[in-house]
């Protein structure tokens, strides 16, 4: 009996079960966890972004599954099929991201008490000095050009980074660059002016 070629083999994986193409990959065939990729990812990053909130968290969520299933996992396809494991293993990592995030704000917050007192310590002359402040920067913004004034608002104000308001505006990030950097020098000049 002649064995079937690797190239016969390839060709026959999206044929094949979860529980045939685990064995596989556990075999060495690695273009098995291609196959396993396509057929799962939607559901992986589906559950990942549903928990963390954050499309980036749960894209690198998602490498990291299939990276661990490639390098080899607790999964036994006889206990269970392939796709609820990967579903409980996704939950469950990305709670443990959430628990990790909660973790490290709580030693951020630990570690600068002085923050947390400063937040809850506006007095009404705290709230009027803010108020005042913000005044004068209003009051800077409005002797900028129309095109600084858009750039630092959509940075400062919507917290877009500088590529982002250059995909918006439709103008190269060249200019949102200079744009940014002359209306910031403005800026500094007139609220310096202020405070004397």
């Amino acid at each position: 009996m002649q064995s079937e070629q690797p190239g016969n083999q390839e060709a026959s994986l999206p044929s094949q079960t979860d529980a045939e193409l685990f064995l596989a990959l556990r075999n060495g065939q690695a273009a098995a966890l291609g196959v396993i990729y396509d057929r799962h990812a939607g559901l992986v990053y589906g559950l990942a972004l549903q928990t963390l909130g954050n499309p980036q968290e749960a894209e690198d969520l998602t490498q990291d599954i299939f990276l661990t299933l490639a390098r080899g996992s607790s999964y036994d396809p006889r206990r269970g099929s392939l796709r609820t494991f990967l579903a409980i293993l996704t939950r469950s990592r990305s709670i443990d991201r959430i628990r990790s995030r909660s973790s490290k704000q709580k030693l951020a917050d630990r570690c600068n008490p002085d923050l947390q007192q400063e937040v809850s310590s506006n007095t009404p002359l705290d709230h009027a000095t803010q108020y005042e402040q913000s005044q004068e920067v209003q009051e800077a913004l409005a002797q900028l050009s129309d095109s600084q004034q858009q750039i630092l608002k959509m940075a400062y104000y919507d917290g877009l980074s500088q590529s982002e308001i250059a995909t918006q505006l439709n103008i190269p990030l060249g200019t949102v660059k200079a744009r940014a950097r002359r209306g910031l020098l403005k800026l500094r000049q007139t609220l310096t002016s202020f405070t004397r």
